[in-house]
């Protein structure tokens, strides 16, 4: 982690790679994650922490099941929204999207449950920036 500001728009340039975030800094025990995102990741849960999403560019579209059926936000850029513990949802950016994510040191970017993971995403706890 460094000690000095990341400029978010030269820390998303430093990589391509879809539905593969970056960890830019921790705030105590939670990473500050950046992904870059196009088409459809996979229906997962986070059974024990909430999934916050701010989007940067672009617009993110977030289905979520829950006690009353299935729905999905949709998410412009500026937006935040949290994903509770537990519910099971499915992002998808139609026209691709950037976004900063905030979860706990080591959370799976899969979940701890989960579909079938697709080649297009990268199960992964998060990368250093610049790898």
């Amino acid at each position: 982690m460094s000690n000095e500001p990341i400029a978010l728009g030269e820390a998303l340039a430093s990589f391509d790679a879809l539905w593969s975030p970056r960890i830019v800094t921790r705030v105590n025990d939670y990473d500050v994650r950046i992904a870059k995102v196009e088409g459809e990741h996979l229906w997962h849960a986070h059974d024990d922490t909430d999934e916050f999403f701010l989007v940067l560019e672009g617009e993110l579209h977030i289905s979520l099941r829950e006690a009353a059926g299935e729905r999905t936000v949709r998410l412009a850029k500026g937006s935040v929204f949290t994903v509770p513990r537990g519910t099971e949802h499915k992002p998808y950016a139609p026209a691709g999207a950037a976004l900063l994510l905030f979860e706990p040191a080591g959370t799976p970017t899969v979940g701890d449950r989960h579909d079938e993971i697709p080649d297009h995403v990268d199960a992964t706890t998060g990368h250093a920036l610049g790898t």
